[in-house]
């Protein structure tokens, strides 16, 4: 069980980082090609528009969540009739979805002059608008079957269509700007690529799991139990919208529309990254998952370790070259106007940091159920961001809607998490987890000193000498948090099975 758990682990986060990689890149020519044909008020429209309908997603109620853990266990017990029964049950439930997001999101529309603040008027925004509340509404109407894909470790599916669709509909875009220039095909062709890449998983998933289609109905006690998730999941995900989906819109509101623009080419780089970085450990929640369901505590934990010790790395390479690079690479990408002060930067750096550290504890927190347990640290979180969010704003400008996350994180569920978790599934006491989190915390901030000081040294003027610093500098993180990292029970226990993984494929081979 726990060899074929790791080969569908490592099968996901193979597809999943790949696509991510190759999107990764043709994002930013597409980017290149979007600003130099319709600006940085248009990236910021976009940028805002994307937190709006981000707060609209608030209708879904939580249930994706709820319904990925829901199936996790009867998929291991191969229970196709309570597999049919969840997935018609939440079929009902999108399509009233989709429809509320629809009738909400219209009546939006007189709401959006008082959102964006832009210095000349934006013909047709009311049409941009409902392109992305299109593209919104259609995700709706296909995630109850790909869902799952997801549950049954089969991520890597969604990934590959995700990755052909979006390669080819951004291609597309390309071509488009080249020829016409015209936003409006710019955004039609993305509605036309999101209702594709959805048809396609859809459809795959009907065929592998031809059962789906019929129409089972669930007992009460089970609807029950779901609307029990679902009410925590709901908490959760109001929470995690307001925390992280009103930034924009805080920022169009006190600074300007424009300002948005400018800081989500920085937000786009972290992103991605954390796209990169959450793809691998999404692609191995439903392997905890099913590790929940089938093991003992302490095995748990175990995976929890080597989880953690992966995040302490990549939190010790990323964040220093984050700080050191961004306004290097912004420079080199699209000139010194585009670029932002060295303390937004850093904010967003200490952002980036706590969604990389936090990142295991995430993974095990939707593939448990926990936010039953935590939701509350969740809404409290999101309340005082946006308090933090409107007077820091006032007082310190972007710096202070952009750490105002950071801040509101650490002062909430950063430390009451890891507390149930702990006590709750890993039968031990989160003092441990504390002491390690606060010394990767100093560490990172000391590396990351050092790295500012090398880096210093080194003026980036081309693409060549932006390469070679990026090269330097990853390498100088590289091997220091591997020096420090490397004798950890995490990262010994991970190596173990990185090397039986290898040794059976070699076997295989001969």
């Amino acid at each position: 069980m726990g060899q074929r758990r790791t080969k569908k682990a490592s099968k996901n986060v193979f597809y999943n980082l790949s696509s991510q990689i190759l999107i990764l890149v043709i994002t930013f020519i597409s980017r290149t090609f979007f600003i130099n044909a319709f600006g940085v008020e248009y990236l910021g429209i976009n940028g805002l528009f994307s937190d709006v309908l981000g707060m609209l997603s608030m209708a879904d109620l939580g249930f994706n969540t709820a319904m990925v853990f829901s199936l996790y266990k009867p998929l291991a017990e191969n229970d196709k009739t309570k597999i049919a029964g969840l997935i018609t049950f939440y079929r009902k439930v999108y399509l009233l979805i989709a429809a509320t997001v629809t009738l909400v999101g219209i009546a939006i529309i007189p709401l959006l002059p008082y959102l964006v603040k832009v210095n000349r008027p934006i013909p047709d925004l009311w049409l941009y608008y409902l392109f992305a509340l299109a593209n919104v509404v259609v995700s709706y109407l296909c995630v109850y079957k790909t869902s799952i894909l997801s549950a049954d470790q089969k991520g890597y599916i969604i990934a590959l269509v995700s990755m052909g669709t979006g390669i080819f509909g951004m291609c597309l875009q390309i071509l488009s700007i080249l020829l016409w220039s015209n936003y409006i095909v710019y955004l039609a062709i993305g509605s036309v690529v999101v209702l594709t890449n959805n048809l396609i998983s859809s459809a795959i998933a009907t065929k592998r799991y031809p059962f789906i289609n019929s129409r089972v109905q669930l007992h009460n006690n089970e609807k029950k139990n779901i609307y029990t998730n679902i009410r925590s999941a709901f908490i959760y995900k109001v929470s995690s919208v307001l925390l992280n989906g009103t930034t924009n819109v805080i920022i169009s509101v006190i600074i300007s529309t424009a300002v948005v623009g400018y800081y989500s080419n920085y937000l786009m780089i972290q992103n991605k990254i954390m796209l990169l970085y959450s793809s691998a450990f999404a692609a191995v929640t439903a392997s905890i998952g099913n590790l929940i369901a089938t093991e003992n505590a302490a095995k748990k934990k175990q995976i929890f370790e080597c989880e953690q010790s992966i995040s302490f790395i990549f939190s010790g390479i990323v964040i220093p070259c984050y700080i050191a690079l961004a306004n290097d690479f912004i420079k080199i990408w699209l000139g010194t106007d585009y670029t932002l002060t060295f303390a937004v930067v850093t904010a967003a750096g200490i952002n980036l940091y706590l969604g990389c550290v936090f990142q295991p504890l995430w993974s095990y927190r939707d593939a448990t159920g926990i936010y039953q347990k935590t939701k509350w640290a969740m809404v409290c979180c999101a309340i005082l961001n946006i308090l933090l969010s409107v007077i820091l704003g006032k007082l310190l400008g972007l710096f202070g809607i952009v750490i105002a996350s950071s801040l509101s994180r650490i002062s909430t569920y950063a430390w009451f998490e890891p507390k149930i978790l702990f006590k709750t599934y890993f039968k031990h006491s989160p003092r441990e987890y504390y002491i390690h989190t606060i010394q990767n915390a100093l560490f990172v901030a000391l590396l990351t000193a050092c790295i500012l000081f090398t880096s210093h040294f080194i003026a980036v003027n081309t693409w060549l000498d932006f390469s070679l610093k990026a090269l330097l500098l990853a390498g100088i993180c590289t091997a220091v948090s591997l020096l420090l990292y490397s004798r950890t029970e995490g990262f010994r226990i991970l190596a173990g099975k990185l090397r039986g993984e290898l040794k059976e494929r070699k076997e295989k081979s001969r």
